[in-house]
């Protein structure tokens, strides 16, 4: 009889418990989407519907029974890929009650994931454009470099390990890394509420500049005549002073005569007095002995100056226009990128008896090759033979690194898909995990 009971209890499965969730949108979530608590299964996403107030209606059934207090996130498990996310939750202490059997948690107690499509659309359009035109300059950098970056990779090791020692240092000192983080966050606050005086700013400054380059000429004119002007202003300050000594008698003479007059005259005499000093230092700030140390000089170099920042800004402009066909290229493939940088951490977390997953990986680089138990180098011509030229090597459509979902929104190319800044002849629309 008691073998009977415990078998019972071990094999009967109990059900689980079925609970409703309520999100802003799906979040890219899938019928039998794992649910998660501490990084464990403990059941899947049963059903998901539109509910009467236009919000994602997630039904889950889990093993253990959830109390109040329990809140649920929409999370990715993978690098790259679009139908792969699950629901984690954060179950409540035990000692408050247990929810009801199929109770519903509303949006206060859920957190839906957010696109990178939505923190840049919650940009003013001068600040996308500003940080577009950003993103193009930094690959002017790049530009013919690909021999130099393959050498530096060599060094990705070491760079890791300083890293590590970068964070240690950081933790050193938690106080004022705190103090730190509070003020920039007050100083992107700041920015962000004046967030039109900014761009005004910036148009402002682009109108200028425009105004100096259509009239350099005029402005190249203008700088020659004006240390000959100054020059004859100097003249002009140094006979100013005796002429104020002149001044004096003339206002002691005034004074039985102008009773009105002089307190006014009695408040400027200091003021004269203070002016001497004045005149003498703006001239040695106009024209001082030596080289390279007064306003006259510098506004001699000015003329150089201005001709070679005439020179630079059409280049940058063509940089500029150059890298714009990579940008879009690489747009679509935002959340592949997004989720390698998110989940580097949680690769590097998992080791077996070779190490850490993330040090093991370097045998996959095809970096070295066993000769005896010894890993020697391979010559940088052998390195890439196993991947094939990039003739030959097609490479996945964005959204492709994963089973194509029911509602065809991978792979994310255009056509079908407007927004897509990728089309059918950039890569291999068949190249999927369920087509290799």
């Amino acid at each position: 009889m008691v073998v009977i009971v415990l078998a019972i209890v071990l094999f009967a499965g109990g059900g689980g418990h079925k609970y409703t969730l309520l999100f802003q949108n799906a979040g890219q979530l899938v019928p039998d989407n794992q649910v998660m608590i501490g990084g464990s299964p403990v059941g899947t996403v049963s059903n998901i519907e539109l509910s009467p107030s236009n919000l994602a209606e997630i039904e889950i059934e889990v093993e253990q029974e959830l109390h109040e207090g329990t809140t649920a996130v929409i999370r990715a498990t993978s690098l790259s890929g679009v139908a792969n996310h699950y629901v984690s939750l954060s179950p409540g202490p035990n000692s408050s009650p247990a929810l009801e059997e199929g109770a519903e948690l509303g949006l206060s107690s859920t957190t839906t994931p957010v696109d990178i499509d939505q923190l840049f659309n919650s940009f003013p359009p001068k600040v996308r454009e500003g940080l577009q035109n950003f993103i193009k300059g930094n690959g002017q950098i790049y530009a013919g470099r690909g021999k130099e970056a393959n050498e530096s990779y060599e060094y990705f090791g070491t760079a890791l390990n300083r890293a590590t020692n970068f964070a240690s240092e950081l933790n050193a000192d938690e106080q004022l890394l705190s103090k730190f983080l509070v003020s920039s966050s007050n100083l992107t606050s700041a920015v962000a509420g004046r967030g039109a005086q900014l761009s005004s700013a910036i148009t402002n400054a682009n109108t200028a500049f425009g105004a100096l380059n259509a009239q350099n000429v005029a402005l190249d004119e203008s700088l020659r005549e004006l240390p000959p002007v100054l020059r004859q202003s100097n003249t002009t300050f140094v006979n100013l002073r005796a002429a104020l000594d002149d001044v004096e008698p003339l206002i002691d003479t005034a004074k039985p005569a102008t009773k009105n007059l002089a307190p006014f005259l009695a408040e400027l005499r200091p003021v004269l007095s203070k002016f001497i000093p004045f005149t003498q230092d703006l001239t040695l700030a106009l024209s001082r002995p030596g080289s390279h140390n007064d306003t006259a000089e510098l506004l001699a170099t000015i003329p150089a100056v201005q001709e070679q920042a005439s020179n630079a800004f059409p280049h940058a402009e063509t940089a500029i226009a150059a890298f714009q066909p990579q940008l879009s290229f690489l747009r679509s493939y935002t959340p592949d990128i997004f989720n390698g940088i998110s989940k580097l951490g949680q690769v590097s977390g998992f080791y077996d008896g070779s190490g850490h997953y993330i040090r093991g990986a370097t045998s996959l680089q095809n970096l070295f090759k066993d000769e005896g138990g010894d890993l020697v180098p391979l010559k940088k011509s052998e390195q890439f033979q196993p991947f094939g030229s990039g003739a030959t090597t097609p490479k996945r459509c964005p959204g492709g690194a994963t089973q194509p979902p029911a509602d065809n929104s991978a792979p994310y190319v255009n056509p079908p898909h407007t927004g897509s800044s990728v089309n059918p002849s950039e890569c291999d629309t068949t190249r999927a995990v369920s087509n290799p």
